[in-house]
């Protein structure tokens, strides 16, 4: 049985969370372009079997298929109106593969959209559309919330607040850098785990990116800043190249796996993988951790 999850990260191990879900979603089912989300509800079989791919793997947390659920960037897509069953089904099938025996957490990523005054985005509308996906997520069976690819600190903190009025569960966020060290909205490592730290989240760090290089010198600085914080760090296997009109990324496993090695020895706590990666790195990534687990 599982523990809780802030018992769990009080214990002082790492966890191992999952790898690309859209990569997967990608080579088993979902045309370039289509909504993942859909599939929570078209094909949850195909869904199901990435979660149990990762967590055969050795995941100690998987992802729910949400990442894109917000009904400001489900409207985007043309089906604002599956908001709430395409969220509480992505949930659902992860719960069904993670039994009691791993975490799980709810993906929520960007609206897509700039907050005012940068964007047309307000402020109130942001934080409802993050509270109504959190609450589906929630009722779905998810154990965190994982804010994620956030680039602006505003939209952090709407995400943070809509969670809050629905639900008190754990709360991760993970921030993106480009090659610069710094996201698109110009917020450094250093500066994101300062202001992170400072809204009471459970977990916090950073995800997709350049690499795992340049992941290292990321959470580096997040641990300078704040060295007692669970620290996240999941990136992309490398940039990708395109081949026959499907991205190819670079990293392989093991070399994702040493990567891994070094995040775990500098004290981050949470550790797993983004675009472009699938079960074999997670499962060399749980080989390296093994010491550290």
């Amino acid at each position: 049985m599982r523990k809780p999850l802030r018992k769990a990260l009080a214990g002082g191990k790492a966890l191992l969370c999952d790898g690309a879900m859209g990569t997967m979603l990608q080579a088993a089912a979902l045309e370039l372009g289509g909504v993942p989300e859909m599939l929570n509800l078209r094909r949850p079989e195909r869904v199901l079997a990435v979660h149990l791919a990762y967590l055969a793997a050795g995941a100690d947390i998987i992802t729910s298929n949400t990442f894109g659920g917000s009904r400001i960037k489900l409207a985007r897509a043309g089906v604002p109106e599956v908001m709430e069953t395409a969220n509480r089904a992505g949930a659902e099938i992860a719960r069904q593969a993670a039994g009691q025996q791993a975490y799980v957490a709810g993906s929520m990523g960007p609206t897509g959209e700039l907050l005012e005054p940068y964007g047309n985005l307000a402020e109130a509308d942001a934080i409802a559309a993050f509270a109504a996906q959190a609450r589906a997520l929630a009722e779905g069976g998810v154990d965190v919330f994982l804010i994620e690819t956030m680039s602006d600190l505003r939209e952090v903190q709407a995400a943070v607040a809509g969670i809050r009025q629905v639900s008190e569960l754990p709360i991760f966020c993970t921030m993106t850098f480009d090659t610069g060290g710094r996201t698109m909205m110009g917020v450094s490592p250093a500066y994101a785990a300062a202001a992170l730290a400072d809204l009471g989240l459970d977990g916090f760090g950073a995800n997709c990116g350049v690499g795992p290089e340049e992941m290292e010198a990321v959470v580096r600085d997040m641990l300078r800043e704040r060295p007692q914080a669970v620290v996240i760090a999941q990136p992309n296997a490398g940039l990708p190249s395109v081949e026959e009109d499907r991205p190819v990324y670079s990293v392989d496993a093991e070399s994702m796996a040493e990567f891994a090695r070094r995040y775990a020895a500098l004290g981050v706590r949470v550790i797993g993988s983004c675009c472009g990666s699938t079960p074999a790195h997670t499962a060399a990534i749980a080989r390296a951790l093994e010491g550290y687990r």
